[in-house]
């Protein structure tokens, strides 16, 4: 059974910035298109950010030219550089292949931004 294991999310204030990490339980495990996602309180899982087994990326509009997404193969690691954060950031932020496989789901990483 594979997770994803999510770590540097904290507590920042408007405009700062956070970078998180991502890598899978498994090393082993082969990766192709990755994601992150976040979910607010009461609100729905979404994508923020993907990146493709090309390297090509994809962002939701509310994150462009504030989020960047980028990998490292050798580490099987992701991750997600977030600046210019604002409250409306606030979620707890997974990643997980893209399409998810909603097995992969790990424990995710909190980020808070206040106002």
């Amino acid at each position: 059974q594979v997770q994803f294991v999510e770590s540097g999310g904290g507590s920042v204030q408007a405009g700062g910035s956070l970078r998180l990490s991502c890598v899978p339980s498994r090393m082993s495990f082969s990766i192709y298109a990755s994601a992150w996602y976040r979910q607010a309180p009461g609100k729905k899982r979404e994508v923020v950010a993907r990146i493709s087994n090309d390297g090509s990326t994809n962002y939701i509009d509310s994150v462009k030219g504030r989020f960047t997404i980028s990998r490292d193969k050798a580490k099987k690691a992701v991750y997600l550089q977030m600046n210019s954060l604002e409250p409306e950031d606030t979620a707890v932020y997974y990643c997980n292949v893209y399409p998810y496989f909603r097995d992969y789901w790990g424990q995710g990483t909190q980020v808070t931004v206040s106002s």
